[in-house]
C-alpha cells in the first residue's frame, strides 16, 4: 500500500528529520526516536544508515517500496547521475507539485486533492497523483477545490516557500513549471548517494 496513514510525527521521529511532504508538524525537543529507549544513543550500522535515507524519500514522496524501486531503475538507466535523477523524477510527480505550489499543506494533502479531481493540468482533469511534469504544464485548481478550507488555509500561508522552478499566478490559482527541479531543491536533509548506494546491491 502506497499511502501510508499511521502516525507521522513518530516516523519523522525514527528517521531524526522533519519531513514536510508527510506533516507540517514540527520536531520540536522530541528530536530523538520514539519508544521507552529513544533517548539512549545508539550507534546505526552500515545499512541502517542508507535504510534511513531511503526512507525519508519514500515517506515524504508517498511512495510504495515498488514504486521508488521503480523509479530508480529509471534514473540508473539516464544520463544524468543516478541520484540527481531520481531527485528529479521525485520532484516532478504530480501530486508533489501540487504541494509545492502551495495548494495544499503537505503532499499527502495534495494528492487527495489530485484524487478528488480538483486539479487541472494543463486545462484538464487529472486525477493520477504519479503523471510526471513538464517544463511548461500548467496547473490549476477547479472553482470547488479553491474554496476547500484547507487549501484556502494555504494560499494564504504556504508551508513551503515556492521553489524558484515553478512560477506562481495568485489570481489564476495557477503554477507553471519553467525548469526542471535540482537535487539541491529538496526541502529536506538527505544524502542521496546512502539511496544510491542502498538499492545498487538489491536491483
Amino acid at each position: 500500500m502506497s499511502r501510508y496513514t499511521g502516525p507521522r510525527l513518530k516516523v519523522m521521529r525514527a528517521l531524526g528529520t522533519e519531513l514536510p511532504g508527510l506533516s507540517r508538524r514540527s520536531l520540536g525537543e522530541r528530536d530523538y526516536p520514539p519508544g521507552q529507549h529513544g533517548q539512549r544513543p545508539k550507534r546505526k550500522s552500515d545499512y541502517g544508515i542508507k535504510l534511513i535515507e531511503k526512507q525519508k524519500l519514500r515517506f515524504n514522496y508517498g511512495l510504495s517500496e515498488r514504486q521508488i524501486q521503480r523509479l530508480f531503475r529509471e534514473a540508473k538507466n539516464a544520463k544524468a547521475p543516478t541520484g540527481e535523477k531520481l531527485l528529479e523524477l521525485l520532484e516532478r510527480r504530480l501530486d508533489n507539485f501540487v504541494f509545492r505550489a502551495g495548494f495544499a499543506p503537505t503532499a499527502v494533502a495534495a494528492r487527495q486533492l489530485v484524487r478528488h479531481r480538483h486539479v487541472l493540468l494543463n486545462g484538464k482533469p487529472a486525477d493520477i497523483p504519479s503523471i510526471r511534469i513538464r517544463v511548461g504544464d500548467r496547473i490549476t485548481l477547479t472553482e470547488k477545490g479553491r474554496r476547500i478550507p484547507a487549501t484556502v488555509e494555504c494560499l494564504a500561508e504556504p508551508s513551503l516557500t515556492r521553489p524558484e522552478w515553478l512560477s506562481f499566478d495568485d489570481k489564476q490559482f495557477s503554477a507553471t513549471a519553467t525548469r526542471l527541479p535540482e537535487a539541491s531543491e529538496v526541502p529536506f536533509p538527505v544524502e542521496i548517494q546512502h539511496v544510491v548506494e542502498y538499492y545498487a546491491v538489491r536491483l
